[in-house]
């Protein structure tokens, strides 16, 4: 069993739970720690719904929180309204969005997220689907690697590691996250400090491999179907693509005075929290109103 330390999860409660018979969202239940604290803080009547698309994270998320008012669904987030729907729900009166990889998945090296752990180049959020980090490494085309390197992972060096990319497997195909590297090193140059210099490209991988920028922009879409009025949302990021993306959809939101910006800059964890869960590091939160 992996440790799970849920980032920011008491100022998202206090946030979120303020009705403590009420219905919740979690939108990427992960191994479910935030659902644990929240059902923790919530009375005999409320409900969690809780999303996930990994299966196995699913699977451990019930056994480990163990509560019959988690209704848990191997589903993205974007389909939280059609779900709660289909269970008779009109409106909830909270939803958190969690944007980052579960820790499990990062350290599970069979799930090819980590780029200090040998695995197979896999990256994928749902097992079920077919598309891979090792088939865009091995079979796109020389601009479209350039341009995910670019736009997903911000790489200044995006066409350099494209090139030496397409070179390499021409002698051989790229199979493990070893393999990305080395031949993202020839490039970038081996790790000298705490971040390994080909993070960015794993980064990349991961976000096209699971289209995960494409469903960041419906959460906003998402937050304005299920949430009921003076219900909130919260969306914690990991990276400046995420945060900069909700920060715009939710000043938009405000502008028309049906929603409030609950906290008009992000909180961000303190450096106790830092200390004892150093993945927490780049997490940023905004908080949302439906008026």
């Amino acid at each position: 069993m992996w440790t799970h330390i849920p980032i920011l999860a008491n100022e998202i409660a206090d946030f979120l739970l303020l009705n403590p018979q009420g219905v919740y969202v979690d939108g990427t239940l992960g191994l479910g720690g935030h659902t644990k604290l929240f059902l923790s803080k919530l009375g005999p009547q409320a409900r969690v719904f809780g999303f996930d698309k990994d299966p196995h994270a699913l699977k451990m998320a019930k056994e480990r929180v163990n509560d019959p008012r988690l209704i848990a669904t191997h589903a993205s987030y974007l389909q939280a309204p059609d779900v709660l729907a289909a269970n008779g729900v009109n409106g909830v009166d909270g939803a958190l969005f969690d944007l980052g990889l579960s820790s499990y998945q990062v350290d599970d090296p069979d799930r090819g997220f980590s780029i200090v752990r040998d695995g197979p180049l896999d990256m994928r959020f749902d097992t079920t689907q077919t598309l891979t980090a090792a088939q865009i490494v091995n079979t796109w085309g020389l601009d479209e690697l350039e341009r995910i390197f670019r736009d997903f992972g911000e790489e200044h060096r995006a066409a350099q590691v494209a090139h030496a990319i397409v070179t390499a497997r021409r002698t051989a195909p790229l199979q493990t996250t070893f393999d990305l590297k080395r031949v993202a090193e020839t490039v970038l140059g081996p790790q000298r400090g705490r971040v390994h210099p080909a993070t960015q490209i794993f980064q990349a991988l991961r976000i096209a491999c699971n289209q995960e920028l494409a469903c960041v922009e419906q959460v906003p879409g998402v937050i304005t179907q299920i949430l009921k009025p003076g219900a909130r949302a919260a969306v914690l990021t990991f990276h400046s693509l995420e945060d900069r993306l909700i920060k715009n959809r939710f000043k938009a939101l405000a502008a028309d005075g049906k929603w409030r910006l609950v906290n008009k800059h992000t909180v961000v964890p303190s450096r106790a929290e830092i200390c004892q869960n150093p993945r927490a590091r780049s997490a940023k939160l905004r908080v949302i109103e439906r008026v």
